[in-house]
């Protein structure tokens, strides 16, 4: 480990003269702090429900020490829905992330622009015209989600793209999405109308490991691809003219960075349906807590992880019913929503 550098915030240049890295500290210790919530939250997880378990039991489940029902508990009941929680909620706060960055709006995040509703529609479409298979509903909500990725892009496009009037689009976009949505599910049948209803509050009650891990394999790829991206977008946070003073391809990293954020979203309606809020609160709790002057999106990843596992264990063991995790996080993103627009409005005073 080379020398500190310290230019206003505190810094550790990891590696030798040729091949190294910049750590910022405080942005590093956030990562580990979360990462160690992430990983006791999920023993919380694993341990609790109708066939309760000890820490030991859990923590044996994994090396062999506990056997028998409780291992069954323990890897293929409960873990599918833990692991599911936590990269489902990295790839909504990345989403989330790369949407902020590109329009420079804290506000832009995938369920408020109609994203997460375009990903619904399409698996809406793929569940009633050809049945309900995993594959089907992933292709499914992955073109209905880029296919509104494309029109709102498409109809904000005016010179450049507008953080505001790329917000206002969508909002536009997704009321016409939710409306079709409803459409759609009222000329269902009733049986599969009620499936899809549960699955539009966004769930993780219907997590198997059939599911869970192409789902994750799907976001791990995805999520592998931004460390290409992330310079990129951190130029285009300053502005077009300014990235493009710095060789950054827009034409290029612009539809690359939608395209990936667009897939995440995808995969995680796929599985669990429209999730509301942690792609729009989890970028900028993470800034807060970095006080970076950009989304960083490693701390995002981890902060989403936190919100959606919390959620999720509100959702399951904390509430006198047990919910589906959409109706928590619907709750606590309103309040952080609130709490966002009377700030953005003392800022305009």
């Amino acid at each position: 480990m080379r020398a500190a550098l310290d230019v206003g915030r505190r810094r550790v240049v990891v590696g030798s003269d040729r091949l190294h890295a910049v750590l910022n500290v405080r942005s590093a210790v956030v990562v580990l702090v979360a990462a160690a919530l992430i990983a006791v939250l999920a023993v919380v997880a694993l341990a609790l429900g109708d066939f309760p378990l000890t820490t030991a039991e859990v923590l044996g489940a994994f090396t062999g020490r506990t056997g028998g029902f409780a291992r069954t508990v323990v890897l293929e009941w409960r873990l599918p829905r833990a692991a599911s929680a936590v990269l489902f909620g990295a790839a909504l706060g990345v989403a989330g992330a790369v949407f902020q960055t590109l329009t420079r709006n804290p506000l832009a995040s995938p369920d408020i622009i109609g994203l997460a509703n375009g990903s619904f529609t399409g698996m809406l479409v793929a569940l009633l015209a050809l049945g309900g298979s995993w594959p089907l509903l992933t292709a499914g909500s992955l073109i209905g989600g880029l296919l509104a990725a494309l029109a709102i892009y498409l109809l904000a496009y005016r010179d450049g793209l507008q953080g505001f009037r790329f917000i206002v689009v969508g909002i536009g976009i997704s009321a016409v999405l939710s409306s079709f949505n409803t459409w759609m599910l009222l000329r269902a049948e009733l049986e599969t109308a009620l499936f899809a209803s549960a699955w539009g509050a966004g769930t993780l009650n219907s997590v198997t490991v059939t599911t869970a891990v192409p789902a994750g394999l799907c976001v791990l790829v995805l999520l592998a691809l931004m460390p290409f991206l992330t310079p990129s977008l951190h130029q285009l946070d300053l502005g077009d003219d300014a990235a493009r003073a710095t060789g950054v391809r827009v034409g290029r990293i612009r539809p690359a960075a939608i395209a990936v954020a667009v897939g995440l979203v995808s995969v995680v309606t796929a599985v669990a349906g429209p999730i509301a809020f942690v792609a729009l609160a989890a970028p900028q709790i993470a800034r807060g807590l970095t006080r970076s002057p950009g989304i960083p999106f490693g701390a995002t990843g981890v902060v989403g992880a936190v919100l959606l596992l919390g959620s999720d264990l509100i959702a399951q063991h904390v509430l006198p019913l047990t919910v589906p995790v959409g109706v928590v996080t619907i709750v606590l993103g309103g309040a952080y929503l609130v709490r966002l627009l009377i700030h953005q409005a003392r800022k305009q005073t």
